[in-house]
């Protein structure tokens, strides 16, 4: 059950079609995501690098929903170097408007409590500042190549940020969970239909209850979730890659014994019914668009 997109370099493009306002082709809408491998340093905090950068016609918007990870991002935006932690909602929806751009780390499961300190509980939706001022300026700086088209510039830029963040707060503790949570997220995506928190705990090695606490420390959410999470973003890439799958096929090679549990998890976490999902990916598609929305990974 693979999340077969995973690790792949994201070419420059539309980084998705969702609720709308003064766009008449949102699914043409410039939006460039630029995916950058982090540090060899930032390996065991940090996922990927995200690069996004738009420009909006004057008084335009537009609204991007995003399906939720179990993680992190350490976010550079105009007002600030903010540390958030995994959104309280399922889907994550933000305005753009103008011609800007973000920056940001897609972190590891448990680096964001591993980066903010052992210290920090974590708490689902939380959003604060990594850094002081100085840190808010290099962020600043970091956008600016990203809209003169230096994505990995710009990564470069706030890269020395979280290594010093990272220098001052990694433990012998956070280590080890961070190892722990590592083999545990490899095994969910390697898991098999039928898949229960239970074997998962015997594939690692470890008892239910020690998993579950697990997760509950550095994770926020349970092994449980992240299995049911796991399948519905590789359903909804899938249907963003070829919105023609047969529903009920899809929700089978997922791991869902049936389709109305498997359309009842998808409304939660995306907000629509598999079919509607496919429906707006098939007219992106049509377009020439990059993705659909909402984008089930950013």
């Amino acid at each position: 059950m693979r999340h077969v997109f995973d690790g792949e370099a994201a070419a420059p493009g539309v980084l998705g079609a969702g609720p709308t306002l003064g766009i008449v082709n949102p699914a043409r809408a410039p939006f460039t995501l630029t995916r950058v491998p982090p540090a060899p340093e930032l390996t065991d905090l940090v996922d990927w690098h995200w690069v996004i950068t738009w420009d909006l016609p004057p008084g335009a918007t537009f609204t991007q929903a995003v399906v939720a990870h179990p993680v992190g991002q350490v976010v550079a935006e105009r007002h600030g170097l903010l540390a958030y932690a995994m959104p309280a909602v399922s889907t994550d929806r933000r305005v753009l408007a103008g011609a800007d751009g973000v920056v940001g780390s897609k972190l590891r499961p448990g680096a964001y409590r591993a980066l903010l300190g052992l210290g920090h509980p974590g708490e689902r939706g939380a959003v604060g500042p990594l850094a002081g001022a100085a840190a808010d300026a290099t962020g600043r700086a970091a956008i600016d190549q990203a809209r003169a088209g230096d994505a990995e510039g710009a990564v470069a830029t706030v890269t020395p940020l979280l290594l010093a963040t990272a220098g001052r707060t990694r433990t012998p503790r956070s280590a080890a969970a961070l190892a722990a949570l590592g083999e545990a997220f490899t095994a969910i995506a390697d898991a098999v239909p039928g898949t229960t928190v239970a074997s998962l705990a015997a594939t690692l090695g470890t008892t239910p209850r020690s998993l579950q606490r697990l997760f509950a420390d550095w994770v926020g959410v349970s092994p449980k979730w992240v299995l049911q999470r796991h399948r519905v973003h590789l359903a909804a890439e899938l249907l963003g890659r070829d919105p023609g799958l047969d529903l009920a096929g899809l929700a089978a090679a997922v791991g869902y014994y049936d389709q109305a549990h498997f359309t009842g998890d998808f409304v939660r976490a995306v907000g629509t019914t598999p079919g509607e999902h496919a429906r707006r990916c098939a007219a992106a598609l049509a377009l020439g668009t990059v993705d659909a929305a909402p984008a089930a990974r950013a």
